[in-house]
């Protein structure tokens, strides 16, 4: 064989040995996202379903499983490529309306807040959740008030959790005590544990 050709096979053989391990991380990293996103996006569907509790009413656990079930598909499509995730595009757009709704109820800042509760980002959740409770929308305020709530006793600040109880009192009607708003923080602070548990994320966060 040509000395040149021989050499230009072998160039060839080794850029396409190149790009198919390329592919292949590529496509390993693209399913890792994507199973990834399921998880957040199912552990924040689920405690959206908890704050929704929360501000109209129900059960926590109920609201916190229903929220998980539609939260898990809209997170994995967030991380993956195209064919990455098998559901129909039916299933898909109906838990895209349902996690839209999710949104509409919460407000978009309490909304965007979930997120960084769960990954334990306690800062930037409180400041969303201090932006939805100067809404004009009640219901928004509630869940901003809530949110703030959440994450100062997450984070071990139960102090500044429990100051902002007359708020939640004067905002939410069917709370009429400070014990009532503990025991709704320590039940939903549980619920929140046990939410990150439950998808193999960090139970407490450490900073």
């Amino acid at each position: 064989m040509n000395p040149t050709k021989h050499a230009v096979n072998c160039c060839l053989s080794l850029l396409l040995g190149i790009t198919l391990l390329t592919v292949t991380a590529c496509s390993q990293r693209s399913m890792e996202q994507a199973g990834q996103g399921a998880v957040t996006g199912a552990a924040v569907g689920a405690v959206g379903g908890m704050v929704t509790a929360l501000v109209f009413g129900g059960n926590v656990g109920e609201a916190a499983a229903r929220g998980a079930v539609y939260g898990g598909s809209t997170g994995a499509t967030a991380g993956a490529i195209s064919g990455a995730v098998t559901d129909s595009n039916e299933k898909k757009a109906q838990q895209a309306a349902r996690l839209e709704a999710l949104r509409n109820k919460l407000g978009d800042e309490a909304y965007q807040g979930l997120s960084a509760l769960v990954e334990c980002k306690h800062e930037i959740s409180q400041g969303y959740g201090r932006t939805a409770a100067a809404s004009d929308n009640p219901d928004h305020a509630l869940a901003g008030l809530w949110l703030q709530v959440l994450a100062y006793a997450d984070r071990g600040q139960t102090d500044q959790a429990r100051n902002l109880f007359g708020q939640l009192m004067a905002k939410d009607g069917d709370i009429t005590s400070e014990s009532q708003a503990e025991r709704k923080m320590e039940a939903a602070l549980e619920k929140l544990m046990q939410i990150r548990k439950e998808y193999n994320l960090p139970v407490e966060c450490i900073e």
